[in-house]
């Protein structure tokens, strides 16, 4: 396996390839990561993401993440493929409170002897912090658990402001609980996107974002890192710190993988291997 792969990007992009808006058929998804995860950028990918009804069409050597809501959770657990690594799951609809949905599957993991990685969505509405609070206890009786938030979708709604993503980058770090993203993230920089007009956050500014957090920057100077359109002085913010480990951040799904791979050999973050020479 390649090692071209530094710290700071390692298992970043988990392969949402089957979900939209790349909406991959399940028979192609499946074989296209295992191709993935044979390239030289492998370490930078990490399971496929699958919708909980469709665990049956993975191969048995093929890790994957499954996404479902608590109760069909509640009955699959036991019929679930052997390269399951990690569980996703809503907590409440926006303007619900989101602890009972939190107490549900802590339940399950409480009973489960199984070592996934569970990942709890909230929503970025009322309740939040409420949630984030309930999730970082369930982290200090040691059940293997993170937060999840929604980062866009098909909908100008479903994209936080900067402001609102900086704060809870701060509120997590605040309470040492690793996140995960989802939706929206399809490049490295913030932009609009020219078919739909909605602004999308960046990956890259998201990672230089965390890193600030880390160091102690304040919820502003993240606003101000999430909201910056321009490439390389976020490259260059990155740079340095590429062989740390991530903080904080577990990563984000993306329906095409090879959208973060090609931006990252872009900006000089990912040095893609040069062919050996024909002998």
């Amino acid at each position: 396996m390649s090692n071209a792969v530094p710290p700071l990007l390692t298992a970043l992009v988990d392969d949402a390839a089957v979900f939209p808006p790349g909406s991959a058929p399940l028979a192609e998804a499946v074989p296209a990561h295992a191709n993935h995860r044979r390239s030289w950028y492998a370490q930078l990918i990490g399971p496929l993401l699958l919708p909980l009804a469709d665990r049956g069409g993975a191969t048995s050597d093929t890790e994957v993440g499954l996404i479902g809501e608590p109760g069909a959770l509640e009955t699959t657990l036991g019929d679930l493929p052997p390269g399951t690594r990690q569980l996703e799951s809503p907590v409440a609809k926006r303007g619900e409170d989101p602890r009972p949905g939190i107490e549900r599957l802590a339940a399950l993991m409480r009973k489960s002897e199984e070592p996934w990685q569970w990942y709890l969505e909230v929503p970025l509405a009322w309740g939040l912090m409420s949630g984030l609070d309930a999730i970082a206890a369930l982290r200090a009786e040691g059940l293997p658990v993170a937060a999840k938030f929604r980062t866009g979708g098909l909908a100008a709604e479903l994209f936080p402001s900067p402001a609102d993503l900086a704060s809870v980058i701060c509120a997590c770090r605040d309470r040492d609980l690793p996140f995960k993203l989802t939706a929206g993230l399809h490049h490295a920089v913030r932009h609009t996107d020219a078919e739909t007009g909605l602004v999308h956050h960046g990956f890259l500014n998201i990672l230089a974002a965390v890193l600030g957090a880390a160091d102690g920057l304040s919820p502003a100077d993240l606003t101000v890192i999430l909201s910056t359109t321009e490439p390389m002085p976020l490259a260059a913010q990155v740079q340095p710190h590429l062989e740390r480990e991530r903080p904080l951040w577990v990563g984000f799904g993306s329906c095409s993988v090879q959208d973060p791979v090609d931006d990252l050999v872009a900006l000089g973050l990912l040095d893609r291997p040069r062919p050996e020479p024909a002998r």
